[in-house]
This record gives structure tokens, C-alpha cells and sequence, in this order.
């Protein structure tokens, strides 16, 4: 049996001291779509973009014929957001969807969530994983990990984080391979910026590590050049997909998902999913995880021919 090949990534040095707070500045979307007469949208809804489950047809329009692949984010996407990452548990009809879709197209699951318990959440064989926002990845024939060597800075700054934020009430900080993920969604919002803060100042004296955020949620990460995005661009050549008869479309929630949404502008459509859709880069939205079921399921039938 030969060995799983590992990804070509190209050079990733260090990030510049000043870049190593992540911001995360976004396009305005634009409305070019026509609501099906079945589904109704409101002004403000087209103001953030077309939906691709109430204009489906204009969706498979702009597909133009090409095969899609699907990059698929998972918590506030294919699950609720929960108080706790256990508690995200994955529908088994949504499930049953994307084992139906995999069979129709590639699939991929990118998630902040770590390569072990991602894929143990959607619990299907056969698919790509990508944890930790693309730094481990693995799939069928694919094996690579980014940042290896800053594994004992996290170990460091977990210890230190864990100390100077158990005073703080509400506060979960989740070790994660490559990242450590401080939550803060049941922490009392006057003491969210002292978290905050904590965080900030762990990261100041790391040179090796970089503070991003996300909803209720901020994350010490390998200092380097490496996100959502370059990590789909890189599985796209990888896998073979980069010709010009496939689409990539992603679906993501959050602001890390918006790396993945820029870096497939021009050549794939990023799909939002949520509420606040008003200055994502992508094309299309999706109003929360259960229509965006219903659009993946509808897609599904549409790549069956049904």
C-alpha cells in the first residue's frame, strides 16, 4: 500500500510582528439573484446577497454545468453554535445528506475544530478533513500538518492561559493541537474584555503565536501565513480539482470562514451562513444550518438528476 502523499505548500514563513493580531476586512455582497415564487425574500435580505436556496435556480445557473466541490465549514454551519463544542452534535438526516453528496461530488469539512474530533462529529469515512482551520489535514490519499514545530509555544501558553483566566467565571480554554481556543460565550459581558485582554497579553510575549477571533470565540494560532483559504486553494490542486470544469463552493459561518470566501473569489462562490451576511466576501447566503440542510439536500437531488 504506498504512504499517504503530503501536500505541496509552498514556502510559509513567520508573520510580521505588526500582522500578528488577524483582522478580517471584507467586500460588500451584492444582490444579482431572482427569488423563486415559492420563497419570499425581504429587502433586507437582498441587501446582503442572494439566498442559494430561495434563488436555487440562479445558483445552478451560475454553476454553468461545472461539477461543484464542496468545502463545508461545521459549527453555525452544518450544526447550531452550542454553549459547549460537545454538545454540536451533527443531525442524522444532515449526515445522510452529505454521505448522498459525496458520492455526487467531492467533499471537504474545514473546521477551527481539531482533524480527530471534526471528523468524529460527522462520523463519515471517505471524506477530506481539515482541523484547525487547515493546519492538519487529512483524506483519502492526503496527509499533511503546518506548524509542527510550534507545538511546545502552545503548550506554554495554555499553562498560562488556564492560570490567568480562572479567576474569570464562564471562561473554557479548549487545547486544541495547533490552537487554543478561548470561549467566551458564557462568560458575563462586563468581563469579556478582560478575557480578551489576557489572551492579548499571553500572545504579546509569544512571538511564535497570533491571536484571531471568531463569534464569541478568540484562538492563539502558529504564527504563519496560513488559513481557511490557502488551505481549500491548496486541496484544490491537490485533489486535482483546479480545472476549469469544477466549481468550489464553500459554506462557512464566521469570520475565519471569509479567508476561504476571498480566496475563492473569481474562480468558486462562498455561501454565508447566518444572520449578518452585510460585509461578507461571499456571493450567496444562507439564513442559519437548517436551510442550509435544505440547500445541500436540494443540491444533492439536483446532482442526482432528481
Amino acid at each position: 500500500m504506498s504512504s499517504p502523499s503530503r501536500l505541496r505548500l509552498g514556502s510559509a514563513g513567520p508573520l510580521p510582528a505588526g500582522d500578528r493580531t488577524e483582522t478580517h476586512p471584507v467586500a460588500q455582497a451584492t444582490d444579482t439573484g431572482r427569488p423563486d415564487t415559492g420563497n419570499q425574500e425581504t429587502g433586507a435580505d437582498r441587501a446582503a446577497g442572494p439566498s442559494a436556496l430561495a434563488c436555487f435556480g440562479d445558483f445552478i445557473a451560475a454553476l454553468a454545468g461545472r461539477r461543484p466541490a464542496l468545502f463545508l465549514d461545521y459549527d453555525g454551519t452544518l450544526v447550531p453554535l452550542a454553549p459547549r463544542p460537545e454538545l454540536a452534535v451533527l443531525d442524522e438526516a444532515v449526515r445522510g445528506t452529505i454521505r448522498r453528496l459525496s458520492a455526487l461530488c467531492p467533499v471537504a469539512v474545514v473546521s477551527g475544530r481539531d482533524l480527530d474530533d471534526v471528523a468524529r462529529m460527522v462520523g463519515l469515512e471517505g471524506l477530506v478533513y481539515a482541523g484547525s482551520h487547515g493546519f492538519d489535514i487529512r483524506g483519502p490519499g492526503l496527509r499533511t500538518q503546518i506548524g509542527q514545530e510550534y507545538l511546545g509555544e502552545l503548550e506554554g501558553a495554555d499553562i498560562d492561559l488556564r492560570a490567568r483566566l480562572a479567576a474569570i467565571p464562564g471562561t473554557l480554554v479548549e487545547r486544541k493541537r495547533f490552537a487554543i481556543a478561548i470561549h467566551t460565550r458564557q462568560v458575563a459581558p462586563p468581563d469579556k474584555p478582560a478575557v480578551a485582554a489576557v489572551v492579548r497579553s499571553v500572545a504579546a510575549e509569544r512571538a511564535q503565536l497570533r491571536v484571531t477571533g471568531g463569534k464569541e470565540i478568540l484562538e492563539l494560532r502558529p504564527n504563519l501565513p496560513w488559513d481557511k483559504g490557502r488551505a481549500v486553494l491548496t486541496l484544490l490542486d491537490a485533489l486535482g480539482l483546479s480545472g476549469e470544469g469544477t466549481v468550489p463552493l464553500y459554506l462557512g459561518d464566521d469570520e475565519t470562514d471569509e479567508d476561504a470566501f476571498r480566496a475563492l473569489s473569481g474562480r468558486g462562490f462562498g455561501i454565508r451562513v447566518g444572520d449578518d451576511t452585510s460585509g461578507t466576501a461571499a456571493q450567496w447566503r444562507l439564513r442559519d444550518p437548517a436551510e442550509a440542510a435544505r440547500f445541500l439536500d436540494r443540491l444533492a437531488g439536483r446532482l442526482a438528476g432528481s
